[in-house]
Formats: structure tokens, sequence, C-alpha cells
């Protein structure tokens, strides 16, 4: 075995990866990337990328659904009404081989600019799997590379339920969705989380007849609730039949599509399953233990605010850490990981100011306190909700469903966080974003000009709500 040296030796070329990579080299390391399936890892390739680049045409198919309202009339067009694939007479109908198609070459397109950056800087890359042989050691392409800092950003792996295998054909995880020729006629959701709540949400639009199926009370149990509430109406509403309440135990295949049975002992049938039950951390053979390395009773790794690990030199980042399972919050990871490691000055990742979106129709973004913590005592703090409904832009468009909320200090009015339900919420929320980020006030807010008429009005609008009179304002709490 050869040996090599490098200033930082990074495993895994996901967001974690190769957002550290870039920082390192423009602090003049010598780099070394070790990545087995592609650069830009599961992100780029089969998780984050591909499901945003359906659901971009799931919003078109959403935006021509809907455009009888707005005085458009396409021939043999029946509106939003639901009704069974099967059924339909619509001119306008989804190619999924073409659709896939694009959505697998765009992947491998990002992957591909994301693979010109790192050459562009002179990152080195072994293509391959890498293990840890001692906190200052990496095991990688045929070669022992000393580093003086190593970064884990190895991502995840979806989690499978016993009696639930997916096969690749018609019991399936989000991964395996992309190599479908056709459109799933009838399509069954297990889990009503993030990912579950987003597919539901695009091949419903796309034109499966949907059964979502929730263990919980509501969909996205973990998000907040008005929220919530307004997607589940709008998926119920379009025809997607959701089964809240009802855990899956077993699914199989029967003749040409499935069987899920649920734990009432209940059998919901269709012609594909979709499995979004969760991640597991990609840490399996990693040398973790003989590194020092702890990771914690599900496999993740421990890491500290500035991504330390319990081993000297070691990093992590991303999926791998379970911290808030989020493209952007593994490319903070893995940039704090740097500026640590390599000496910069360096502020710790706070979670309370990250900014996250649920690509659902519509999107629910989220930043900075939440309604849990408001209602619970946790968080002193004012609200205000607007509906969308309301809003001049929306109306012109014709959306109805969604609101704004916005937190602010009773007393100092400084913005602590907001919830934003529309379409294009995750552009939307950026302004709460900053507002956060920076401890703007309501007032502040209120005072920025926003174009009239625009969805963004109703953040200086519902700011406008929130403001007090000097009299009532303590310039000390």
């Amino acid at each position: 075995m050869s040996q090599a040296r490098a200033d930082v030796a990074i495993l895994g070329g996901g967001p974690g990866g190769y957002e550290a990579a870039l920082v390192a080299a423009q602090l003049g390391a010598r780099v070394t990337v070790v990545e087995a399936g592609g650069l830009g890892g599961a992100c780029v390739l089969t998780d984050c990328v591909p499901s945003k680049t359906l659901i971009a045409t799931s919003e078109t198919m959403g935006i021509l659904s809907g455009s009888a309202d707005l005085g458009i009339h396409i021939e043999g067009h029946r509106g939003r009404a639901p009704r069974r694939p099967a059924e339909r007479a619509d001119p306008v109908t989804v190619d999924a081989k073409r659709l896939n198609d694009r959505v697998k070459a765009l992947a491998l397109a990002q992957s591909a600019d994301v693979a010109a950056r790192l050459a562009a800087e002179g990152v080195e890359v072994i293509a391959g799997r890498g293990r840890l042989a001692g906190p200052y050691t990496v095991l990688a392409g045929g070669r022992e590379i000393s580093a003086g800092a190593v970064l884990i950003a190895t991502g995840g792996m979806p989690r499978e339920l016993p009696g639930a295998l997916p096969d690749g054909e018609r019991i399936l995880n989000w991964r395996q969705l992309y190599d479908l020729t056709g459109l799933p006629e009838e399509l069954i959701v297990v889990g009503s989380g993030v990912t579950g709540a987003e597919f539901a949400s695009a091949y419903q639009a796309l034109g499966s007849q949907v059964t979502l199926i929730s263990s919980r009370d509501r969909v996205l149990p973990h998000e907040d609730p008005d929220a919530a509430m307004v997607v589940e109406d709008v998926f119920r509403r379009r025809g997607m039949t959701v089964l809240s309440r009802s855990r899956a135990a077993g699914v199989t295949r029967e003749g040409s599509g499935v069987a899920v049975t649920l734990a009432d002992g209940r059998t919901v049938r269709g012609s594909h399953c979709l499995l979004t039950v969760g991640l597991v951390p990609a840490t399996g053979g990693l040398g973790l233990d003989e590194a020092g390395v702890e990771v914690d009773g599900r496999g993740f790794v421990t890491v500290d605010k500035v991504s330390r690990t319990t081993a000297p030199g070691v990093y992590a980042a991303g999926d791998c850490t379970g911290v808030l399972m989020l493209a952007s919050v593994a490319a903070m990871q893995g940039r704090i990981a740097m500026w640590h490691a390599l000496g910069e000055a360096v502020h710790p990742l706070r979670l309370s100011h990250v900014a996250a979106t649920i690509f659902t129709e519509p999107e629910i973004a989220t930043v900075g306190v939440t309604q849990a913590a408001v209602d619970s005592g946790q968080v002193e703090a004012s609200s205000v909700k607007l509906p969308l409904a309301t809003n001049a832009r929306a109306k012109m468009q014709g959306f109805r469903d969604g609101f704004v909320k916005l937190f602010a200090r009773p007393r100092t009015g400084a913005v602590i966080g907001g919830v934003v339900v529309a379409p294009r919420a995750s552009e939307l929320i950026l302004g709460l974003s900053l507002a956060v980020e920076q401890m703007l006030t309501v007032d502040q807010v209120a005072q920025t000009f926003a174009v009239y008429p625009s969805l963004s009005g109703s953040l200086t609008e519902a700011a406008r709500r929130l403001m007090r009179p000097e009299a009532d304002r303590d310039p000390f709490s």
C-alpha cells in the first residue's frame, strides 16, 4: 500500500463533503475527497436534486389543472376534479419515461458541475470507498493517506421495514422511482413525513391516484400544525386518500400490484408502494470504533456545534450525524468543520436560524422558533397569521391555500421566526431568514419596501400587524 499525505481527507462527496473541500482548498489546503457513488453524493444523484426536478414537473401540471380558473381553456380539460387515471380524458398527460430520463440526466449534469468545480480548485478525488485507520489516517484507493484533519460525510440510506423490503419494481424506496417507465396508476405512500408528503403531492399532480398512510393523527406530524392542516386539506380536496393513525405492518407483491397490510388488519391495494420511513446513517465499515469516533444508539456520528467528533482531528457533517437532515445544514457543517480545523474564526452551528422547506403543493417554509415552542411556553412571542387568500397577487394567480405567520419578541419586536405556506415559499422565506439572522425588528421589516402586488407583500404586512407603540417597547429586554 502506497503512502500519501493531505492536509484534509474527506470521506463522502455530497454537500457536506464537497462544500468542505471547496472551503479547505480556498484556504490553501491540500484536499483529497473519497466518493464511491459519484460527486454530489446521494443528494445530487438520487435524493434532493432528482426529487425536486420531478416536483418541478408536477408543479407545472398543478398550474395546468387550475388553468380554467384563470380563464384558460384547454380542449377536453376537466379541471381539478379528482378521478382515477383510467378515467382521465385530459389532453395534458405525463410521459413518465421522458420525465424520469430528464430527472436522471439533470442529476448527472449537476454531479459533473460539482466535479468540474472541485477539479478547478485542485481537489484530488478518489473514486471508491474509504475508511479510517486511526484519527489522522484514511485508507482509500490502495493508499494510506495521512491527513491533518479528516471529515466524515458519508450520508445516509433509506430505512427498511421488516416485511416490506423494496424490490425495485413495485415496492420501492424513493431512490428507485426514477427507473420506472410508466406513471404508477395507484400509488400507496407509506410514511407521511417530509419525503412521503412531497412524493404524495407530486404524484397526485402528475396523475396517479395516491393513498397516503400516516401512523400519526395528521400528515407532517413534526411540522407547524397550521401548515400541516392546510396541506392535508389540499391533499384530500384534490382526491388523495389519507389514512391517519394507520401503521403499515407489511407489503407484498400481489399479481401486477401490491398489498399493504396495516397493523389493525386492514389491507390497502394499489399498483405500486413507495416506502418513505426515514434514513439510517451510512457509517458501517468506516473504522469508526478503531479511530475512537463515537456513534449514538442509532449509528449516527456524535458531533458538537463545530462538527468535531470524539476522535482528535476527525470531524463529521451531513446526514451521517443525524443533525437536521438538510443539504444546507450538511454544507454548513462541512464549512464550519474546515474553518475550525484550519484555524479560521468560526461561529458554531445555530440550528435556530436554519430555514427549511417542504416541497408540497403549496410549499411550507419555516425559520426560527416554532409554534410548538410558543404554545409550550418555552419561548415568549407575539404572533400573527395572515391568510394568503387576502393577498392581491395570490388572487390574481388563483392561489387560495396558505398563509404567512410571523413570531416576534413581545417587548423588543425582534423577529424570531416565521412560517410561509404558499407557492414558492422556498423563495419567500429568505426575507424572514434575513430578519432572524440579522435580528431585525418588526418595525424594520414593516418599513422595508415590498413590490405591489407581490406575495412577499404579506411578509411586510404581517410585520405591520405586530408593530407596537413606542411607549410599549422595552429596549433592555
